[in-house]
């Protein structure tokens, strides 16, 4: 295959372009470097089967060039983190709804599959456990800024399936949970990256809220390995897959495990939301997928434990201090 990917020097975009070149396949990056980093293509620039590209998901000619010179395209770029989220709204918004749009059209074109990265976030404050792919999704109100990536990313997933249903487009979404794993940046609230390097330089480790709210944490090996299958297999258009783990983890646990990994005596300091974000910032308590379903379309559940996702942020943390 040849797969073009939007986001491709990002955190899961790298990963996945790097592992489409060691299974023999082609990859081609487009990136504006916004949150993705030179650093995490660099190792394959000046292989026959990567190109990379240095723009805007939102130019239009680039975007049709590069998605008519590839099989499937996998349009991972977005605006992430809970911090950018907030204090950027507006850029998130744009970002996510009108890179979606560019892609979409410029696949329409010759019915070009697309696969559109979504978010557990879309769940909102669903309080029915596990999240299935088709339970009802429960957002928080328009006057707080948290809410705006999941219905920004609700609407990708909305536009994509009308591109699928009115255009013909084969759209796939995957709804990621919390994904980790190396090359992720605590730049914008990222929670395992931060742990780690708080533990590693002996820092009070913060944790948001009460620290009772829980997680699923997946590695990005697994999620890559999702996607790989996801594109491969033929019939899925038109569908939404949760992809995730369903091992549940309080914030305060995690903060314990990562503490011990890193070998530090860190305290744990609990910052009300109010002060880490702004007045009225709701979470969500837990985050839990059903991925039965993803299962069943392609014979694939996580391998990576979390003590091993873990292993490997504090290392690659451990490393990035040594070289400070």
């Amino acid at each position: 295959m040849k797969v073009f990917i939007t986001g491709g020097a990002g955190f899961i975009g790298s990963h996945l372009a790097e592992r489409l070149i060691a299974d023999g396949h082609s990859a081609i990056a487009l990136d504006d470097l916004s949150t993705g980093e030179m650093s995490n293509i660099e190792p394959m620039i000046g292989h026959a089967r990567f190109d990379y590209r240095i723009g805007s998901v939102h130019d239009l000619p680039l975007v049709s060039e590069l998605v008519d010179r590839a099989d499937v395209t996998v349009h991972l770029a977005a605006a992430v983190g809970v911090k950018l989220i907030v204090e950027r709204p507006v850029h998130t918004i744009e970002t996510n709804v009108h890179g979606t749009e560019v892609v979409l059209n410029a696949a329409a074109k010759k019915q070009k599959p697309v696969l559109i990265a979504s978010t557990s976030e879309v769940y909102g404050k669903t309080e029915r456990f596990p999240f299935r792919e088709e339970d009802d999704l429960v957002l928080g109100p328009t006057t707080h800024s948290r809410w705006a990536y999941a219905c920004s990313k609700a609407l990708d997933e909305w536009l994509a399936l009308a591109y699928f249903r009115e255009k013909k487009v084969p759209t796939t979404i995957v709804r990621f949970f919390n994904t980790v794993g190396p090359r992720q940046t605590g730049r914008y609230g990222m929670v395992v990256p931060n742990f780690a390097a708080q533990a590693l330089r002996g820092e009070e480790i913060t944790v948001y809220g009460t620290g009772e709210q829980s997680r699923c944490f997946g590695h990005v090996r697994d999620a890559v390995e999702a996607v790989i299958r996801l594109i491969q297999k033929p019939g899925l258009a038109g569908q939404v897959f949760n992809v995730g783990t369903d091992r549940e983890v309080s914030i305060t646990k995690l903060a314990e495990m990562i503490r011990d990994a890193a070998g530090s005596k860190s305290k744990i300091r609990y910052v009300p939301y109010s002060e880490a974000y702004t007045e009225g910032f709701e979470d969500m308590m837990r985050r839990v997928p059903d991925c039965s379903k993803l299962k069943a379309a392609i014979g694939y559940k996580p391998e990576t434990t979390l003590e091993q996702i873990i292993a490997d942020v504090v290392a690659e943390q451990r490393q990035k201090l040594g070289k400070a």
